[in-house]
């Protein structure tokens, strides 16, 4: 079993947990089945997201195109504030102007010591551990300025199910991801297939800002993102990190279970 650490029930604060190879709970020395707990987002940090750092986004034709006519040569990120921050097993909701989705599936590398100026050969011993985020999107059309409401609804950042050890996952540059709605495979890729390995990526943000404990870098998120809608079963699954569950909801007025009381 592998140690992570999460937060649920009511929890301010996390707790230590063991998983399994069947993501099955072992807490306090009982086991537990997922469901037995109200889930809610195992971090307290930052949440920054990076952009075209897949293989191929580069490749995108809109780059030959006015105002750059060429891909970014430096990371290109975005914020998900706390009010986005949601939980595994919790529902997203969709406002009321909006009937689709986008799933952004990504990686969250989860900062345990401040980094600044850190270099690629030594980034991976500032991380704590691996999670699972979706940068829930609204569609839009501006590849390049899109606009902020798109990103920062309420609930619009599941994040979970838990952290899990740095030391359970050999090589994050390795893991495999896979997005299912409502059972059905969307959407795959590997860790592999970054532009900026993720010691690289570390390297070069810290190159221009401070990352402190507890702060997420989500390493990478799908160009064309799968769309969702309402009644809709999302699931992200990297193994060896878990698998984060929620479900699309009509609007409604819900406890998110993530951002900061």
């Amino acid at each position: 079993m592998y140690r992570a650490m999460a937060r649920f029930n009511g929890s301010q604060h996390n707790e230590e947990i063991y998983i399994d190879a069947k993501n099955s709970i072992e807490w306090n020395g009982t086991h537990y089945n997922q469901k037995a707990f109200n889930w809610t987002s195992p971090i307290d940090g930052t949440v920054y997201g990076t952009l075209f750092n897949f293989h191929g986004d580069r490749m995108d034709a809109r780059w030959e195109q006015p105002p750059y006519t060429k891909p970014p040569e430096h990371v290109v990120m975005f914020i998900k504030p706390q009010n986005t921050l949601n939980g595994h097993m919790q529902p997203i909701s969709l406002p009321k102007d909006v009937d689709t989705v986008e799933v952004g599936a990504g990686l969250g590398v989860v900062i345990g010591q401040t980094m600044s100026c850190v270099s690629d050969a030594v980034a991976l011993d500032y991380v704590s551990g691996y999670t699972i985020v979706n940068d829930v999107t609204v569609p839009h059309d501006s590849f390049y300025r899109p606009d902020i409401k798109n990103k920062v609804r309420d609930g619009f950042c599941p994040v979970g199910p838990w952290v899990m050890d740095r030391s359970a996952i050999e090589n994050p540059n390795q893991l495999d991801m896979y997005v299912y709605v409502n059972e059905e495979q969307v959407y795959t890729n590997n860790m592999s297939n970054l532009d900026r390995p993720i010691e690289k990526l570390l390297a070069d943000i810290t190159e221009f800002m401070t990352l402190y404990p507890g702060d997420v870098i989500i390493v990478g998120r799908p160009l064309q993102a799968p769309l969702a809608k309402a009644d809709n079963h999302v699931v992200i699954d990297i193994p060896g990190v878990g698998r984060l569950e929620n479900t699309i909801i009509e609007t409604a007025t819900i406890s998110t279970g993530g951002g900061r009381k």
